[in-house]
């Protein structure tokens, strides 16, 4: 993503890279040279970097007061993708984050320069690991195979059970594309 954005630079271009403003800017956040330029974050991102650095997570700066956007990296949620807000860059590049830039053709329907591959969801192996090293004795189920992830740690001991989620079986945005990303959180 960095060669990415120096690339952009050089072109006069500022680089738009959108991903979910929880969790996925701010790994892509950490992963930026704050050395090529600066970097600048949509406010529902911003927010999340707030609570991530109060946590004592480190991240790059974020900010940007100047008029020349050429130079900078600006990170936004895809909501942020043709709104208003948008048009203080200028001429832009745009990239998306996600998971499914891994399957041919997204980042073409989407109308993305770039597309980076990063997907937030874990398999099996790394699921069961991370609940393990939490430490946890009771754990909520959300999103995705919960009845079989429940019955497995409920077969380890642990108290688990399925949590419902304010979306749960909501069938208004079965055919908005809008949310056919790898997660439903903006």
């Amino acid at each position: 993503m960095n060669g990415w954005w120096r690339g952009n630079q050089a072109k006069g271009k500022c680089s738009v890279v959108f991903g979910y403003a929880l969790g996925k800017a701010q790994r892509l956040l950490a992963g930026l040279d704050p050395g090529i330029g600066p970097i600048f974050c949509h406010g529902a991102v911003e927010r999340m970097n707030v609570v991530y650095r109060a946590s004592g997570v480190a991240l790059p700066t974020t900010g940007y007061d100047g008029s020349d956007w050429s130079h900078a990296m600006v990170l936004a949620p895809p909501s942020a993708m043709g709104s208003p807000w948008m048009k203080r860059f200028g001429a832009v590049s745009t990239g998306m984050a996600s998971g499914w830039m891994r399957i041919r053709g997204t980042r073409r329907r989407r109308s993305m320069d770039r597309g980076f591959v990063l997907s937030d969801h874990a398999d099996w192996p790394d699921l069961l690991k991370a609940i393990s090293e939490t430490g946890a004795d009771s754990v909520l189920v959300t999103h995705g195979y919960r009845a079989p992830l429940v019955r497995w740690l409920q077969e380890q001991g642990k108290q688990a059970e399925a949590l419902d989620t304010r979306f749960e079986n909501d069938t208004r945005f079965e055919n908005d594309t809008r949310f056919e990303d790898d997660e439903t959180e903006e």
